[in-house]
This record gives C-alpha cells, structure tokens and sequence, in this order.
C-alpha cells in the first residue's frame, strides 16, 4: 500500500468515516434514496486493475438541492472570519492591552464564526430561504457594523447592530417552524 492509500484508509475508507459519512448525507438527502457507497476501478502505473471501495458522495452545494447558494455564502462568510480575525490579531493592539476596540472585535469575530456554521446548515431548515436570508442579513449587520467600530473607532453605524441581533434571533426562531 502506498502512502496515498493509507490516508485514504484514514480519512475516509474506514467503517467509521464512511457511517459518519453516510449519516451526513442522509441528513442532507432528507430521505432519498441515495446510496452512498460503491465499487470503483482504479488503474495502477502497471496496468493493473484494482477494485477500491469508496464513498460516493455528492458535494455538500449538491446535497443541498436548490438551496446551495447558502452553503457556499458559508464557505465566503467562514473565509472573511478567518482573514478578518488574522487582520484583526495584527492590525488592533495585543491581547495583554485590552481595550474596547479588541473585546469590540472578538465579539464581532466569536459571532462571525458561529453563524457562518449555523448558514452552513440552513438548507436544513423546513424553510431554507427565509432562515438564511435572516442569518446572512444578521450577521451582516451585526458583524460588520463591530468590525468597522473596532478598526475605525466611528460609532456612526453602531445603531445597526441591534438590528442585526434582531435579524439573527429571528433566524434562530425559523428553526421552530
């Protein structure tokens, strides 16, 4: 076996990867009758056929059906999370010197993240386009109105971020529908 074919093995090849596996997808698939797992052939350098045992699984922008625009809104609003917060580690002063310009941004950063997953899932929601629509909107506003207080110090669109709470708790309740 080559190095290529143990990590295959690991990460996805084993029983348990592929219940995992294969219980995401079912989630996604909502009841369809997708197989997950199939036989594929592989051809080797020396010609030789082999047969691998893997998952066929569709992307994730797949599973979600017509709704894949929100999983991919969640990979660009994950994305800006992580560059904002390396910007942000490096542009406002060092933790050791906590100011309201930092704790301003950790708030805003903590809550990026957290609703860039909860965008991930909501083709999941029983009524996807309003769930995300909200949770987009509300990180939008909330977010972005503490990233610009935290880099710029102008308190001008401050009276934005309630409504951006607002947005989000909203979003959280079309859950309950």
């Amino acid at each position: 076996m080559t190095f290529t074919d143990y990590l295959h093995y690991v990460t996805i090849g084993n029983p348990v990867s592929k219940a995992v596996v294969s219980g995401v997808a079912s989630l996604y698939t909502r009841g369809t009758a997708a197989s997950t797992s199939s036989s594929a052939v592989k051809a080797t350098t020396d010609g030789a056929a082999t047969k691998v045992m893997g998952s066929v699984i569709p992307p994730l922008w797949k599973l979600a059906g017509r709704n894949h625009n929100f999983v991919r809104l969640a990979g660009l609003s994950g994305a800006s999370a992580v560059i904002l917060g390396a910007i942000g580690s490096h542009k406002l002063p060092p933790s050791h010197e906590k100011d309201e310009s930092k704790t301003i941004f950790e708030t805003a950063n903590r809550f990026h993240f957290f609703h860039s997953l909860v965008l991930l899932g909501a083709p999941l929601a029983r009524y996807p386009a309003l769930t995300g629509t909200l949770i987009f909107t509300g990180t939008f506003l909330f977010s972005g109105t503490l990233y610009y207080r935290a880099f710029t110090g102008d308190k001008r669109f401050a009276r934005f971020a309630p409504y951006g709470g607002f947005c989000l708790i909203v979003g959280w309740l079309t859950l309950l529908l």
